[in-house]
């Protein structure tokens, strides 16, 4: 008589479906964990690359208001045929500044920044045109440089003195366009969406304020480098 065969051991049909269940519950697992990741990251990515181009935004107008020059860019329709040098309100500011080594061709440049509603929210714009032979229509000829995006709010301030030499309060629009104001201030601040901070800034124009007005009593721009020639001419005693 021949010994019985022992059964064959195997799988259920029950036992494959639940191990197929549970490994497709992994894989889903898995790939979702690896997509967030992959979001993440980019996110993060996204961010450094946005808040170096908000540093470097701050940097090149920080440079640009330092290095304003008392040079005049038109004269205003008065009775005093005023040498407008600086123009600005909340929303723009127009002024004479060199521009970057590796930017600036041509000497001084006639440059306007500007707070504008974009395809993508507020923006905030560079444009620049030569000072020789300028005129208001050259700062449009090409497309400006878009410096911000995503601005929610925005306001450029004003810093000058008053008849007494004494600083004044910050003001949102410069009325002296003969005279080149203390300190320019601007305020943004970015869409709520975003986590992206304005780093604040406060430029100082580094001028002698002597070269800057063309008030009673106090020498003209050309007169002040008139004068500075002219001790440089004078012997040593």
């Amino acid at each position: 008589m021949t010994a019985p065969r022992r059964a064959i051991a195997g799988f259920t049909l029950v036992e494959l479906l639940l191990a197929v269940t549970l490994m497709s519950i992994l894989l889903a697992l898995t790939y979702t964990g690896l997509r967030a990741a992959t979001r993440s990251a980019e996110r993060g990515e996204a961010l450094l690359a946005a808040g170096g181009e908000i540093r470097a935004a701050n940097q090149f107008l920080r440079r640009q208001l330092n290095q304003i020059l008392p040079l005049p860019f038109a004269v205003a329709d008065n009775n005093e045929q005023t040498r407008i040098v600086f123009a600005g309100d909340a929303a723009r500011i127009q002024y004479v500044a060199p521009m970057p080594g590796y930017l600036g061709t041509g000497g001084p440049q006639v440059q306007l920044l500007e707070l504008v509603q974009g395809s993508d929210g507020g923006v905030l714009q560079f444009s620049n045109a030569l000072l020789q032979g300028f005129e208001q229509a050259n700062l449009y000829v090409r497309d400006p440089v878009v410096l911000l995006k995503g601005v929610e709010s925005a306001g450029f301030e004003f810093l000058g003195r008053d008849d007494n030499g004494d600083l004044t309060g910050w003001v949102a629009s410069w009325d002296q366009p003969g005279i080149l104001p203390v300190a320019i201030r601007l305020n943004v601040e970015f869409s709520g969406a975003s986590s992206l901070r304005w780093p604040g800034l406060v430029a100082g124009v580094r001028i002698d304020e002597s070269a800057v007005s063309a008030g009673a009593g106090r020498p003209t721009y050309e007169q002040t480098i008139r004068n500075l020639i002219m001790r440089k001419d004078q012997p040593r005693s």
